[in-house]
C-alpha cells in the first residue's frame, strides 16, 4: 500500500512539475507566467518532497524532519514571493501582454473615474477636480477621451517598445541595462534604462516617461499659443545610443503623445517623433540603408510621407549657430492629428517598431572596425556639435526641463567624453573632411 501511495506522489510531482514548467516555456506574460505554472510548479515539488519524506520516515529511525521543514516552508512562502512578485510588478507599471476586451476596459475606466470622483470634497471647484484627478501616479492613469483615443493603449505600446528595444540592444552589447524607475513631483514618472562603460556602447538610454501637470510649459505652446494654460498628458519613448567605436554612429530615436485640455472645451491631441542619424565617419550604404528603412516604415502612409518627414528632419536637426547639420538626418514629425487617431498612432508605432532594423544592422557592421587615437579625438570633437543641439535648439529636453522632469534621465542623451576647439577644420581630402563634403549635407539619400 505504502508504494502505492509514493509512486502515486511520485508521478503527481512529475506530471505537475512538467505541466508548470511548459507554461513557463509557453506563456510570455509575466503575470500569466506567475498564475498557473508557479502553482503547477510548487505543488508539484511540494509531491515529490512529501514522497521523500514518508520513505525516509518508514525506512529510518524517526521522522525525516528537515523534509517535513522545507515542505512547510515551500507551501508557506511560495504564496507570499508570488503576492511580492506582482505588487513589485505592479509598482513598476509592468505591462500585461493579455488584451483586455474593449467592453470591460471601458467599463473599468468608468468605474475608476466615478470613484474617483466620490472621494472628491463636494464643494471642490472644476479645476480642483481636474487637478485631484490627475494626481494618482504613472501607473493609475488610464484617460480615455476623443474619438476613438485610448491613452492606455498608446501607453502599452510605449513600454512594450521600451523593452523590446532594451533586448535587442542587450543582445549587440552583452551587457545588461540599469534600469531605474523615477517618480516626478508634479506628476507621473517614468522609467530610464541605462548603459555605460559596455562593450559596444559607451554610454547609451531607452527612457519612458509619463508625466502629467495643470499647466503646458512654453516650449510646448511657442508654436501653439492657444493651447497656453492648459492642464497636460505627455508620454514617450525616448532613446540616444553612443557607441564607443567612431566608424559607428550615434542615434536617436523618439516617438511621443501628447493630450492638453481644458475646462469646457474639447482636449487637443497630438504625436510626435523619429529617428536620426550622426555618423562621424560616413559611410554611403549605411546612410542609404537608414532611409530606405525610415522610407519604407513609412509607405503605407503615402509616397510624399517619406518626403515630408525627411526634409522636416533635416530642418530640425540643424545647428543654425553653426550653419550646419548635426548628421544624415533621418525622419522627423510633431503636431500630427490628422486624418484621425488610429492613423497617426500607427504612424508613430511604425516609426518605434521599425529602428531596430534601421539601425542594429549598421551598428554590428561597424564596431569591429580597428580606430586610433586620432578617430576617437574627431568623434570627440563632433560630439561637441551633439551637446550644442541638445542644450540650444532641441524642444524635447527644453519640455522636459521646463516641466520639472528628471534631470538625470533629461541629460542621458549627452556623451561621456566630448572635446572643442577653437575654429578647428578638418585636413582637405581626409576622411574627417569627408564627413562634411559628402555627408552632412542635408543629401536626399533614396
Amino acid at each position: 500500500m505504502l508504494d502505492y501511495l509514493l509512486s502515486f506522489l511520485i508521478l503527481t510531482g512529475a506530471a505537475l512539475t512538467f505541466i508548470g514548467s511548459l507554461g513557463l516555456l509557453r506563456l510570455k506574460d509575466f503575470y500569466t507566467r506567475l498564475h498557473g505554472p508557479t502553482k503547477a510548479t510548487t505543488l508539484g515539488v511540494g509531491c515529490l518532497l512529501i514522497a521523500s519524506a514518508i520513505y525516509f520516515s518508514t525506512h529510518e529511525a524517526g521522522i525525516s524532519l528537515h523534509e517535513i521543514l522545507i515542505t512547510l516552508f515551500l507551501f508557506i512562502t511560495a504564496p507570499v514571493s508570488a503576492h511580492m512578485l506582482a505588487k513589485a510588478a505592479l509598482h513598476l507599471g509592468l505591462p500585461s501582454l493579455a488584451k483586455i476586451p474593449e467592453d470591460r476596459l471601458d467599463k473599468q475606466s468608468e468605474n475608476k473615474l466615478t470613484s474617483d470622483k466620490k472621494t472628491i470634497s463636494a464643494k471642490a471647484s472644476p479645476v480642483d477636480l481636474e487637478v485631484e484627478l490627475l494626481e494618482p501616479k504613472i501607473k493609475q492613469q488610464t484617460i480615455n477621451s476623443g474619438e476613438g483615443m485610448n491613452t492606455t493603449e498608446v501607453k502599452t505600446f510605449l513600454t512594450n517598445l521600451q523593452n523590446s528595444i532594451v533586448k535587442g540592444l542587450e543582445q549587440v552589447d552583452g551587457k545588461p541595462f540599469q534600469r531605474d524607475q523615477w517618480d516626478r513631483p508634479g506628476g507621473g514618472g517614468g522609467v530610464s534604462c541605462v548603459i555605460e562603460e559596455g562593450n559596444v556602447f559607451e554610454r547609451g538610454g531607452v527612457n519612458f516617461s509619463h508625466v502629467f501637470g495643470t499647466g503646458l510649459p512654453a516650449s510646448a505652446t511657442a508654436a501653439r499659443p492657444e493651447l497656453s494654460g492648459r492642464s497636460f498628458e505627455a508620454m514617450g519613448v525616448s532613446l540616444v545610443l553612443h557607441p564607443r567605436n567612431p566608424y559607428a554612429p550615434t542615434v536617436h530615436m523618439n516617438v511621443r503623445f501628447f493630450e492638453a485640455c481644458k475646462e469646457g472645451a474639447d482636449p487637443v491631441w497630438w504625436f510626435g517623433g523619429g529617428m536620426d542619424l550622426t555618423p562621424y565617419y560616413g559611410y554611403e550604404e549605411d546612410a542609404i540603408h537608414f532611409h530606405q528603412t525610415c522610407k519604407n516604415a513609412l509607405q503605407p502612409y503615402g509616397d510624399d510621407c517619406y518626403p515630408r518627414l525627411k526634409k522636416w528632419c533635416d530642418e530640425y536637426f540643424y545647428l543654425k549657430h553653426r550653419k550646419e547639420p548635426r548628421g544624415i538626418g533621418g525622419i522627423f514629425f510633431d503636431d500630427l492629428n490628422e486624418p484621425d487617431f488610429k492613423t497617426c498612432f500607427n504612424l508613430t508605432k511604425d516609426v518605434g517598431d521599425n529602428f531596430l532594423t534601421s539601425y542594429v544592422p549598421i551598428l554590428e557592421k561597424r564596431i569591429n572596425t580597428p580606430y586610433g587615437e586620432q578617430e576617437r579625438d574627431f568623434q570627440a570633437f563632433r560630439r561637441g556639435r551633439y551637446v550644442e543641439f541638445n542644450l540650444v535648439w532641441d524642444r524635447g529636453t527644453l519640455f522636459g526641463l521646463q516641466t520639472g522632469g528628471r534631470t538625470e534621465s533629461i541629460l542621458m542623451s549627452l556623451p561621456p567624453i566630448v572635446k572643442w576647439r577653437y575654429d578647428w577644420k578638418p585636413q582637405a581630402g581626409s576622411a574627417e573632411d569627408k564627413l562634411y563634403t559628402d555627408f552632412i549635407i542635408g543629401k536626399d539619400w533614396v
